[in-house]
């Protein structure tokens, strides 16, 4: 039922609205083939993890839909619809060129290694293009991280299966200079929400899960009694040594036998007439 409220009961929700200004990409799990591609042409892999991100001026949230069927005749009157497969569509990312335009020739020199597998001087006439194998181009640790300028909480996606497919025409001209900017669009094979680090997997915080200490430290406490008994387990006797070094059930035993029998052959010596 419907009933009035107050300003003040709404207002702390619309006042922690997120913000579209602060997110980061960071360009990833690029294939040697491309690295080495880069590199040769003066655009080395740290400008690629660590600069073309920063220089993303426009990104995408992305997103995805259900392909469905609709099936007919299960109930009388019924059109049901049924979901097949997800699809991933195509996303845009702008950036800013740098001054050494080494962010063009990333996407530029990228793009000509997709369709450069000839290994052929371009500039000759008969010239044709042979296309890589996907494996040899596609990225596989490609991120969209979104936060908040108070960083409290963020949204990480990670791309796989991303490469980029088209750049924009980008005009220049003379009046009213601008700062450079072009529009490069990628393929995905999917993506995932969430942070996938091998220490959030660890901590069981992947995917967006939530983090459950207790259950953690329940885990860890438990493999910390396992080894502990598998190490006792190996021992069966304390350590009387001299030298510090225990004795294990092999050789607790050896010497057992060898103690008796010392023991045997004193007392027959000593039963013995002279």
């Amino acid at each position: 039922m419907v009933r009035p409220r107050r300003i003040s009961d709404f207002k702390p929700t619309f006042t922690n609205l997120a913000q579209t200004s602060h997110y980061q990409v960071i360009f990833g799990g690029l294939p040697l083939g491309v690295r080495q591609h880069l590199s040769v042409r003066g655009v080395n892999y740290r400008f690629i993890t660590e600069t073309s991100g920063l220089l993303c001026s426009n990104a995408v949230i992305p997103g995805s839909t259900l392909a469905d069927a609709k099936i007919i005749g299960h109930f009388q009157g019924v059109t049901e619809n049924m979901t097949h497969s997800r699809i991933f569509p195509d996303i845009t990312f702008e950036f800013y060129v740098d001054k050494d335009y080494k962010l063009l020739k990333f996407f530029e020199h990228y793009i000509e290694f997709v369709a450069n597998g000839s290994r052929y001087d371009m500039s000759k006439k008969d010239y044709f293009f042979q296309m890589e194998y996907p494996d040899d181009y596609k990225m596989e640790k490609t991120r969209l991280i979104k936060f908040d300028r108070d960083y409290d909480a963020e949204m990480e996606y990670n791309f796989f299966g991303m490469y980029p497919f088209q750049m924009a025409n980008t005009p220049v001209k003379y009046e009213n200079s601008e700062v450079l900017k072009i529009s490069v669009n990628f393929h995905v094979d999917r993506y995932a929400a969430g942070s996938f680090s091998s220490y959030d997997v660890y901590r069981g915080r992947y995917n967006d899960l939530k983090e459950n200490f207790l259950a953690a430290k329940a885990k860890q406490d438990e493999i910390t009694s396992f080894n502990k008994n598998n190490n006792k387990s190996r021992y069966t006797v304390t350590n009387n040594s001299s030298d510090g070094i225990p004795k294990d059930a092999s050789s607790a035993s050896l010497e057992s036998n060898i103690v008796s029998s010392s023991s045997e052959s004193v007392t027959t010596n000593n039963n013995e007439p002279s």
